[in-house]
């Protein structure tokens, strides 16, 4: 009976971490920026990697590979972040600017509040672009 309930834990702590590493994998394909797609991976891979190595842990019960599991997480949790934090860093000093919504026109996805209009600004232009062709632009 025991044994069967260390399976179950483990196997949920096991499919939680898979889950969190794809939905990370997932963020650096689905995510706009460097920087969004660097906090998505940063986060969603730490955690998921924490519940693999801790439903490892489980599965193993007490003894000395649990321990190495240990060390290892205990790495993990304080070279992930901390890397995360440099890299980003490095991108920033590089000059890798953010993408950023103009407040004044809104959502690119849904355009300008006010007239519906999708311009976006561009950062790396210092202008708007349109995503549309307008009459007076041809």
């Amino acid at each position: 009976m025991i044994a069967l309930l260390q399976d179950i834990v483990s196997w949920a702590l096991l499919l939680a971490g898979g889950f969190f590493v794809i939905v990370g994998a997932l963020g650096l394909v689905r995510l706009p920026d460097f920087y969004t797609r660097l906090h998505a991976a940063g986060i969603t891979d730490t955690l998921g990697a924490e519940l693999i190595l801790i439903g490892m842990m489980v599965q193993a019960g007490f003894s000395l590979i649990t321990v190495k599991l240990i060390l290892i997480s205990a790495f993990l949790f304080f070279t992930s972040p901390t890397s995360t934090h440099a890299i980003a860093n490095a991108a920033y000093v590089a000059g890798a600017k953010p993408k950023v919504i103009d407040p004044e026109i809104g959502d690119p996805k849904i355009g300008d509040p006010n007239t519906g209009d999708p311009k976006i600004r561009d950062p790396e232009i210092g202008g708007q672009k349109s995503t549309e062709t307008s009459p007076s632009n041809s």
